[in-house]
């Protein structure tokens, strides 16, 4: 939330025009970058209008809270209004989408989604919108779960007349979702009146604001239920789109008996694997014949266990991007590919038959496969070793060669690192993988940020925070061997030493060893917190609290990075890797290691210069925040 103010002081300031400047200037301190033109364009032009029909309903005394963040995303809603209910006395809340549209109509496929004049694509419609909102709130806000009709949601088109807009109200309209326009302003003033008093509204703004926040329903554990049954991930703006964007095409790929292709492209944690797993059970709910693929055996083994634990069916719904070498042409009416940044030039490798060795791109085998092949990548520093080439525009080539449409939908929305898209920039900035270098942390109130002295200290910390029923991991970089053999019955070597302390790095293999889990399953089984992963079996997932040591293959030294390649044990480093690849992997490496964190991330170098820039940057400030 950039601010809160009662209504009138809200009004105040958005009629001398100095709210867009204190919001610009909010927005800056926080996020570290300044607001877009089009966000200040609306800060100036829906700001007021909202506040001018506070004002006219006599709620000045109503709380407004701008850009309210919705718990563990960067996603904001435009306005939340708390205050007291007229009728029971009880904290009310309205959540309310603002939009300066004065035309826009149902999309003729989706009735969920619409066209507006300047948008390259269809957006949600806003009643969906907003009703999303308070449907996540409800979910993820502990002011709300237990009390779901204290909030309201209203998406307000102030410069809309009924022209313009009639094909919206065509959607399903309820508490959580209501649309009004300019040319009626009244009919919104009384929804207004009816859920808000004109009484002080600072105790019910207290109150969300201090709401127990729920972690995210993490991805592992509602697998089943999201294939088996039913949805259970509330999918937010982009999120949504992308979901109706699949269906839709499916549908048409089934009732024109054509093909096209589809591209989810998304950051860290921007709810890529949720949207996959939404639409696997959505699609085979529907009929449609769908698998599941990815390039990781972690993620796919994992699945495997989870969704499909009790039935070896549901099992082979989760395949590797390798799977399709031999497959029937269109066998299959949609494949999610997720992760499909770890595409590989050829699925071909040494182990497999000369029969099937035909020569065809990892890319195109995937295409072929299904009418709607949907592909789900970041392409944003995620490439960690040699040879992974998916991205955005590899597959846009390969469909135009093909003569396929291809449409892409971009996720900007942060659900990871606490969904604090201030702490991901920062990562960024930290590795010198952004424009700009390293700058000091602010805590921002979402992700906490810890330096430590000692894999002992980071350890006893995680461990504190395991027994607050957290999940914690330790990760580091790929800077000691890795015994891929152990003896029968012994205890996993102690691989990673760094000086008194000793621990294994997670098994290789298929197979648990003295109680420490498979590979696959380091991330997700509780038992992997006595092993060190590497970015091999942690890249996709996350836990509450994440330890990142990083190694001597990256130290700072004077003003800048430099790695070096001869501190990597990575085998995927061959002596034809060149030594700017090497550079870009090993950052991205860390980059992936200090984003799967959902509430914090400690952070140890066994450099000590690199240790002094670290606690330059952190400080102690973040390792005070209250857990």
């Amino acid at each position: 939330m950039l601010f809160h103010a009662p209504a009138h002081e809200v009004a105040a300031l958005a009629h001398d025009g100095s709210l867009p400047v204190l919001l610009s200037e909010e927005s800056s301190r926080r996020y570290g970058h300044r607001p877009t033109p089009s966000q200040a364009r609306f800060w100036e032009r829906s700001l007021p209008v909202l506040a001018n029909v506070l004002t006219e309903a006599g709620l000045g005394e109503v709380e407004v809270l701008l850009e309210y963040e919705l718990p563990l995303t960067s996603r904001q809603a435009d306005a939340v209004l708390a205050g007291v209910h007229p009728q029971t006395g009880l904290p009310s809340y309205v959540v309310v989408e603002l939009k300066q549209w004065s035309s826009a109509e149902p999309d003729d496929d989706d009735p969920s989604l619409c066209l507006v004049d300047g948008y390259p694509r269809p957006v949600l419609n806003p009643i969906e919108q907003v009703r999303r909102y308070c449907e996540y709130l409800i979910s993820f806000n502990g002011a709300l779960a237990e009390h779901p009709e204290r909030i309201s949601g209203a998406a307000y088109l102030h410069n809309a007349t009924e022209f313009g807009v009639r094909g919206l109200f065509e959607a399903e309209q309820d508490q959580y979702g209501q649309l009004f326009i300019g040319a009626r302003r009244g009919e919104f003033i009384d929804f207004l009146r009816a859920r808000l008093g004109a009484g002080s509204g600072a105790s019910a703004a207290e109150e969300l604001i201090a709401g127990k926040i729920g972690p995210s329903k993490q991805l592992m554990a509602v697998a089943a239920q999201e294939v088996r049954e039913r949805e259970q991930f509330v999918l937010l703006d982009e999120q949504q789109i992308a979901y109706r964007t699949v269906l839709d095409a499916a549908h048409r790929a089934k009732r024109s008996d054509h093909k096209e292709v589809v591209i989810i492209t998304g950051g860290p944690g921007t709810g890529k694997s949720v949207i996959a797993l939404s639409l696997l059970g959505e699609l085979l709910r529907q009929g449609f014949t769908a698998l599941h693929a990815t390039g990781s055996s972690a993620f796919t083994t994992t699945m495997r266990k989870v969704v499909g634990a009790r039935s070896r069916e549901v099992q082979s719904l989760f395949k590797y991007f390798n799977s399709f070498m031999t497959a029937e042409r269109n066998g299959l009416d949609v494949l999610i590919c997720d992760e499909a940044h770890r595409m590989r030039v050829t699925s071909a490798n040494r182990y497999t038959p000369a029969a099937n060795r035909t020569g065809k791109a990892q890319i195109e085998e995937l295409i072929d496969v299904a009418r709607v092949p949907v592909f789900l990548l970041d392409e944003r520093h995620q490439v960690v070793r040699p040879g992974e080439i998916g991205t955005v525009a590899e597959i846009q080539a390969v469909a135009a060669r093909k003569g396929l449409a291809c449409q892409v939908v971009v996720l900007d929305d942060q659900f990871r690192s606490g969904g604090s898209e201030a702490y991901v920039h920062w990562v960024l900035r930290l590795l010198e993988l952004a424009s700009e270098g390293p700058v000091a942390w602010e805590p921002d109130g979402k992700m906490q940020l810890i330096v430590v002295d000692s894999p002992q200290e980071m350890e006893a910390l995680l461990e504190e925070r395991r027994s607050q029923e957290h999940s914690a991991r330790i990760t580091a970089g790929y800077c000691w061997p890795w015994t891929t053999k152990a003896r029968p019955g012994a205890a996993l070597p102690a691989d990673v030493v760094i000086g008194e302390w000793e621990r294994p790095w997670n098994v290789f293999g298929d197979r648990g060893v003295g109680g420490a889990p498979p590979a696959a399953l380091w991330a997700t089984d509780p038992a992997g917190f006595g092993q060190v992963g590497h970015v091999y079996t942690a890249q996709g997932f996350e836990y509450d609290w994440s330890g990142v040591i990083i190694g001597p293959d990256l130290v700072w030294r004077g003003d800048r990075w430099v790695t070096d390649r001869t501190a990597s044990k990575d085998p995927a480093f061959k002596r034809s890797t060149p030594d700017a690849d090497v550079d870009r992997l090993i950052r991205n490496t860390y980059k992936v290691l200090l984003t799967r964190g959902m509430i914090g991330t400690v952070v140890y170098s066994t450099d000590a210069e690199t240790r002094e820039k670290l606690r330059e940057l952190v400080g102690t400030a973040s390792s005070l925040a209250v857990v």
